[in-house]
Order: structure tokens, then sequence, then C-alpha cells
């Protein structure tokens, strides 16, 4: 017997499983059940969280504004209709609460925690995410980012938004957007370069 055959099989029963598990979730927290709300924190928790980081830069920040997304959740879970996959849904929510936040700030592109102005330790010491793993190279240098390059960044290599759906959220032309990517792209390739992790790629 080929047991990559068994195995794979094996993991898509468990997939279809867990994502029945969800659906049960949602229907049930669309009808106001405390527990199986909590159910789907525990299980997007950390993934938010991981995003409020990558895009806020801060970690005090994070962690107000992933817990605003899970209110947000909670207001809004009746809008969920299913048409999408929900964490694709879940995380369009944290997206737009994470930009509302940042809009909440006066000048909030060059808002006072930006990471431009933290000392550089700090800029690359960041908590534990998804899984318990420690930060990779590639997150602890997206944190370094000027403000701009890192939302660009996050929103299309990360979140797979388009660049004339980015310009949008961030009130900035299309060629912006791809200029800022393209700039982020350039800082990060230049970091990793130097520091070993990637050879010129």
């Amino acid at each position: 017997m080929d047991n990559s055959k068994v195995i794979d099989a094996q993991k898509r029963f468990t997939t279809t499983v867990e994502n029945q598990e969800e659906l049960q979730w949602i229907s049930l927290a669309k009808q106001g059940d405390q527990q199986a709300f909590y159910s789907l924190y525990q299980a997007y928790h950390r993934r938010i969280y991981a995003l409020c980081w990558r895009m806020l830069a801060d970690k005090d920040s994070a962690e107000d504004v992933c817990q605003e997304v899970f209110v947000q959740l909670w207001q809004k879970i009746n809008n969920f209709r299913g048409e999408s996959k929900f964490s694709t849904w879940l995380y369009s929510v944290a997206t737009n609460v994470v930009l509302g936040h940042l809009r909440k700030h006066k000048n909030w592109l060059q808002r006072v925690f930006s990471i431009e102005d933290k000392p550089l330790e700090e800029a690359t010491t960041m908590p534990e995410l998804i899984d318990s793993s420690r930060p990779t190279e590639l997150d602890k240098n997206i944190a370094k980012l000027p403000e701009r390059a890192r939302l660009v960044f996050v929103l299309f290599a990360v979140e797979g938004y388009r660049h004339e759906e980015i310009a949008k959220m961030l009130g900035m032309a299309v060629g912006s957007s791809k200029s800022q990517y393209h700039r982020a792209k350039s800082l990060l390739r230049q970091w990793l370069t130097n520091e070993g992790v990637c050879d010129g790629v």
C-alpha cells in the first residue's frame, strides 16, 4: 500500500472534520453561543495577532487591535455568508480594523510609535507568534520597514490584496502602492543578504 496516499487521505479527512467543526462554531456563535465563539477565538487568535503585529510593528498596539478584531467579529459574525472561507473573511475584518486604528491617530503615517523611530534592538524583537514558533528573520525585518512600505508589503505579499485594493485602503495611487512594494522587497533583500539569510535573491 502506498503510505503517501494513506497519509494524504488522512489529511483530507482531518481537514474536512475541522471545517465541519468550524462551521458548527460559526453557526452557534451567530446564535449568541459564547463558548462556540471562544472556540473560534482560540483557533484564530495567534494568526490574527501575527497579522496585527506585522502591520503595526508595535506589541501593545497589536494586542489592543487584536482584541478589537474579535469584538468586531462578535458584532459582525452574522454578516458572514459563507461565500468565501471564514479565515479569508476574518482576515479582511482584521485588516480593516488595523487600518481604522491607524487612521484614528494624528498623522497616522508618521505616528509616534512608528518603527523607524525605535532603537534597532527594540525593532528587531517580537513576541512568539503562530504555533509558539520563534519569529523568522523575515518577520523581524518586515518590522523594520518604513511604515508605508511595510503596510503595502504585508497587504500584498502576506494577505494577497491587489495593488488596486491596497491603493483604496491606504489612500494612495496604484503606482505608489507598487513602488512601495518594490521598495520593501529591495530593502528586505538587502537586509537578508547582509545577514546571510539569502544569497542575493
